[in-house]
Formats: C-alpha cells, sequence, structure tokens
C-alpha cells in the first residue's frame, strides 16, 4: 500500500468528508452565491469571492492571500472562467497551507534519538486539550510505542480527574500529584518516570490559563526548565490544541500562545460540530505552524492526521 494510501484509507476519508460537512455546506453555499450566473472571473466575482471567504472564517488576511493569487493566476491566463474557478481555489488553498516539518508523525512513529519524545500541550480551558491528550495517546499507543501521560494542569481537579479516564481507557500509566501542586514538578516527574520505564513518549497536560501573557510565559518557562534537567533537548513538542468551533477567537489564541511560547504543533479540534472550519486555512496561514492533527467526530479514532491535501480535497467535495 503506498504511503498516503496507509495514511488515509476508506475509513480515514469517511470521516473527514463526515467530519467537514456542515463547513462544506455552508462553505460552498458562500462560493456558489458569489459565481452565480457569471462566465468568467471579472473583478465582481473576486469581491463576491472575497466576501464569501470572509464570512466562511477564512480570515481578512488569508483571505487576502488567497484572492491576490487568483488575480495574479487570471491576468496571467488568458480566459479563465467561473467552471475553473473551484480547481484554481483548490490549488490556491492547498499552496498556503503549511507541511509538518517532520513527515514521521505520519504513522505515529518518532524521530530516532528521542527517547522518550516529550510533547508539551497547550491551550485554554474547554478547546478539547486533554480529549486530544486521550487520542493521541491512543494512536501512539496502537502505533506500538509506550505511552506514559503527566497531569501538570494541577488547578483543576476536573482536569486530573479527566485525563486519569482517558489514561485508564487507554490503557497507559498518568503521574499526577495533589490539586495545587507545582506543574513544574509534576512535568519532572513525568519526564523522570519516562526514562526510567523506558517509554517512547511522554505527553504532558498543563493548565489552560490565561490571566495576562507574561503569567503564561512565567508558567510555561518553568514547567520547560524542569523538564530540560531531565532531557536537556526536552519538549521536543510544544502542540496548542484550538477549538475550531470558536473561528477568529481560535486565531486570537494562537496569537497569545505564539507569543508566550515556542509553538511548533497544532491541532484543531471540534470541526465536526461547525461550519466554521475554514479558521484552519487562517491559522496554518497566519502562524506558518504546521497543523498536525483536527478532531471531527467524539469517537477515540477521530482525530485524524492533517493532510493539507486531503483537507481541501474533502472541502471542495459537493457529494455526501
Amino acid at each position: 500500500m503506498s504511503f498516503l494510501g496507509r495514511l488515509f484509507g476508506k475509513q480515514e476519508k469517511e470521516s473527514l468528508d463526515q467530519g467537514l460537512q456542515k463547513t462544506k455546506e455552508g462553505f460552498f453555499s458562500k462560493i456558489t452565491r458569489a459565481v452565480a450566473g457569471k462566465s468568467e472571473v471579472d473583478e465582481e466575482v473576486l469581491d463576491n469571492l472575497e466576501e464569501a471567504l470572509v464570512s466562511a472564517d477564512v480570515g481578512i488576511e488569508t483571505t487576502v492571500a488567497i484572492i491576490e493569487r487568483i488575480e495574479a493566476r487570471v491576468k496571467q491566463d488568458k480566459y479563465v472562467g467561473t467552471s475553473e474557478l473551484n480547481q484554481l481555489l483548490q490549488q490556491e488553498i492547498e499552496s498556503i497551507l503549511v507541511d509538518a516539518a517532520e513527515a514521521s508523525y505520519k504513522d505515529f512513529s518518532l524521530p530516532a534519538g528521542k527517547k522518550p519524545y516529550v510533547i508539551l500541550v497547550v491551550g485554554v480551558n474547554g478547546v478539547g486539550k486533554t480529549t486530544t491528550i486521550g487520542k493521541l495517546a491512543h494512536n501512539y499507543k496502537k502505533a506500538g510505542n509506550q505511552v506514559i501521560l503527566g497531569a501538570a494542569d494541577t488547578f483543576r481537579a476536573a482536569a486530573v480527574d479527566q485525563l486519569t479516564i482517558w489514561g485508564e481507557r487507554v490503557g497507559v500509566p498518568i503521574v499526577k500529584q495533589a490539586m495545587g501542586s507545582d506543574p513544574s514538578a509534576v512535568a519532572f516527574d513525568t519526564v523522570s518516570s519516562a526514562v526510567a520505564r523506558q517509554a517512547d513518549i511522554a505527553i504532558i497536560d498543563t493548565a489552560g490559563r490565561l490571566h495576562n501573557k507574561i503569567h503564561l510565559m512565567d508558567e510555561l518557562s518553568k514547567i520547560k526548565r524542569a523538564v530540560q534537567k531531565v532531557i536537556p533537548d526536552a519538549p521536543h513538542e510544544v502542540m496548542l490544541v484550538l477549538d475550531g468551533s470558536t473561528g477568529q477567537n481560535a486565531v486570537e489564541q494562537a496569537r497569545q500562545f505564539t507569543a508566550a511560547t515556542d509553538v511548533s504543533a497544532i491541532s484543531i479540534t471540534k470541526l465536526d460540530g461547525t461550519a466554521k472550519g475554514g479558521v484552519v486555512l487562517a491559522i496554518a496561514n497566519q502562524f506558518k505552524i504546521p497543523v498536525k492533527y483536527i478532531g471531527v467526530g467524539e469517537k477515540i479514532d477521530d482525530l485524524i492526521i492533517f493532510d493539507k491535501h486531503e483537507f481541501v480535497d474533502s472541502l471542495f467535495k459537493l457529494e455526501g
């Protein structure tokens, strides 16, 4: 089986198509109205298309980038009809999405020479952070890796309890301390335990508070220093989890977290229940950070590895 076939089998593709149903229905209705009755891509079509993209939560900055690319293509080609616009739009949207720097994550394998591989997971409360960690643990374990979780969100009993439930459900150990404990101490213990157990990967949950950027930066910096006492080059990945259903609010959260810490990957949740999936384009284009995973449902396997070609293909698929 080819790499792409292994990555996106029939089940994964169906989940992606279904998960993006609400987004593509809204997206396509807006685009269809934008080009209705037109025989060529003129200034009016581009204006209507711009309005459609902005209202689909693609965001102004990303919309302008897409429109400028399409304008350049229309000028370059002698004639572009509205029948070709969908294909052109697909190509330009795909071109602005960032590819992940590391290809190894695509089958939940881990980079050589980084054991345990340490992922620090950040994001505000309520975005599906803990659920994403549970689903990641499931996928990494299914791929044959030994996983350990760290409950460093010590300010909310619910966060620790939820992560504990996920640990039991997936069948992976979890390191936790009493409520109100120092998060950096939990992170230190998690990585120390991962080394002692010869685990392949440690995934650490952190508090989802955004009182102010300085406080967030200080707390995450302290956690990083604690982890580096055990593994000097850790964390190997800082993953930001965002709720896709919040649209442009997710963009603002990304802005605050990327300013506070070195975010290296993004996971976008809850895309199945919203028509605001266009925000994926805004986030990927604006921050130039790879979207690694998207959540398209409640089931344990509904965390899908993000592939920009498959995402755009599903977004433009009219049937289903």
